[in-house]
């Protein structure tokens, strides 16, 4: 079992530092994720503070079949489009916080990017967020969104393509 296996065990059995480390190390990620669906800060806080506690309740109901990680951004997006479907919120909103300020790099880059991201459609910035920021392979995102990997594949193929050709 992984690491993060081990911490929701333990959180299964209500061990509360192991689950102050599991929140330190997934409720800045959620964070991030749930803004790349939502487009609004207090929302995306909320589901980040929401799936947290659903990792709480619910650790008993892990079964392993998945690693961790993708069973938890799995609740996150869950609460995130239940959320949308109460709240039916537009899309295609600004995606600045998607990309992480970065002293290294250049503010126009930035720009750039947070501006190509803006182009895309939100299940091709979905997938770039899981890829790029989370690290995910292909399989963990088609567990997450419920899609085939073919479906991953087609839509960072596109994502990429419709990327390049904004930043070039």
């Amino acid at each position: 079992m992984s690491q993060i296996g081990d911490l929701l065990a333990k959180v299964a059995n209500k061990d509360s530092a192991a689950f102050q480390q599991l929140y330190d190390q997934f409720a800045d990620r959620v964070y991030r994720y749930a803004f790349t669906i939502l487009h609004d800060k207090h929302l995306a806080e909320e589901i980040a503070q929401e799936t947290m506690i659903a990792v709480w309740n619910g650790a008993k109901r892990f079964a392993g079949r998945s690693k961790a990680s993708t069973w938890i951004f799995g609740i996150a997006r869950n609460q995130a489009f239940t959320l949308l479907r109460k709240e039916k919120r537009a899309e295609n909103t600004p995606a600045q916080e998607l990309v992480q300020a970065d002293p290294s790099k250049n503010i126009i880059q930035r720009e750039r990017v947070m501006k190509a991201l803006n182009e895309l459609s939100s299940d091709h910035r979905e997938v770039v967020y899981l890829a790029f920021y989370e690290g995910l392979s292909y399989g963990e995102i088609s567990g997450i969104l419920g899609i085939p990997s073919g479906t991953v594949k087609s839509r960072m193929f596109h994502a990429k393509r419709k990327l390049a050709e904004v930043l070039t």
